[in-house]
């Protein structure tokens, strides 16, 4: 009896070591969510202040494109984009931005859709202010690019609900940080496509220009971004389809608009509410697409 206890105490300990090397993870782990933890409330507790900071520009022109948008009545707003679109695209774009908006008017989410198209232009205009000169610049700095790369990618794929975390921490729930995750999630691809851009300008027209004499900053303007000029809109495409995508997920931190319909109409089981917030923002983003891929806008 006891030679059988022996062996399988034995047996017993040579299992447990079989399992120990097939799966060593079990020994010891890597505390990487109290790591991230630690750190975000580190910067919590003495950063906050400057993220408050921060998000002041961003609240001021948010709330003046928004009472801008909701201030002009809904037939000069369609007229006034109508004829805008006509000039700089074509008639068809216009006609159908035109009927878009009545659309969207007659289903009763007008207000709504003005204050998501409010928080997508800002998170635009911020996209653009950041996203195209750190373009340039990975463009003219190779080592700058490959720093950045890696961050760009980890931007990319990381998914976008992680975002919402952080964010709150730092600047709260409401419609600024919902602004300031999109523009998080949407700057990705305008950096990425006008380095590409001008990466992809022809060496002969640069060598061309520096020959007659421009000087780089020229060089920059005057050759490389009117030609990388297709590229670089294919990329603010991008970051405003992006940036509507986002709308749902921010309406999770009480962003208003489209979003928050959709969100809604989800948590009631409304499927009619979700699919009318889900319509709005179709809608708005077929046409911004349609006017940001305009050839005659390009």
């Amino acid at each position: 009896m006891s030679e059988l206890l022996i062996y399988y105490l034995m047996s017993t300990q040579n299992v447990s070591g079989i399992d120990t090397i097939l799966n060593p993870f079990q020994l010891y782990t890597i505390p990487l969510d109290d790591w991230i933890t630690q750190f975000i409330n580190f910067i919590v507790n003495n950063f906050r202040p400057f993220f408050q900071a921060i998000s002041f520009p961003i609240s001021w022109i948010l709330k003046s494109i928004e009472w801008f948008f909701l201030a002009i009545p809904p037939l000069i707003f369609i007229i006034v984009l109508g004829i805008i679109t006509w000039k700089l695209v074509g008639k068809k774009i216009a006609i159908y931005s035109i009927i878009s908006l009545i659309l969207i008017g007659f289903v009763d989410i007008w207000e709504q859709s003005m204050v998501s198209l409010a928080l997508v232009v800002t998170a635009v205009v911020f996209c653009l202010v950041v996203g195209i000169p750190v373009g340039i610049i990975c463009s003219k700095n190779d080592r700058i690019e490959q720093v950045i790369r890696p961050l760009l990618d980890v931007m990319q794929t990381l998914p976008s609900f992680v975002y919402l975390v952080p964010v709150v921490m730092l600047f709260g729930i409401g419609e600024v940080p919902g602004v300031i995750a999109t523009i998080i999630f949407a700057i990705p691809p305008l950096i990425r496509l006008t380095n590409l851009g001008i990466r992809q300008v022809s060496p002969e027209v640069v060598e061309a220009a520096i020959a007659f004499g421009s000087t780089p900053l020229q060089v920059l303007w005057e050759a490389q971004i009117p030609l990388a000029m297709p590229t670089i809109l294919a990329g603010v495409n991008q970051a405003i389809l992006m940036a509507l995508s986002m709308s749902v997920v921010t309406s999770m931190i009480a962003v208003p608009g489209l979003g928050q319909m959709v969100l809604q109409g989800v948590g009631r089981l409304d499927v009619g509410l979700a699919a009318v917030g889900g319509l709005g923002i179709v809608l708005l983003a077929i046409m911004l697409d349609r006017i940001t891929q305009s050839s005659r806008f390009s």
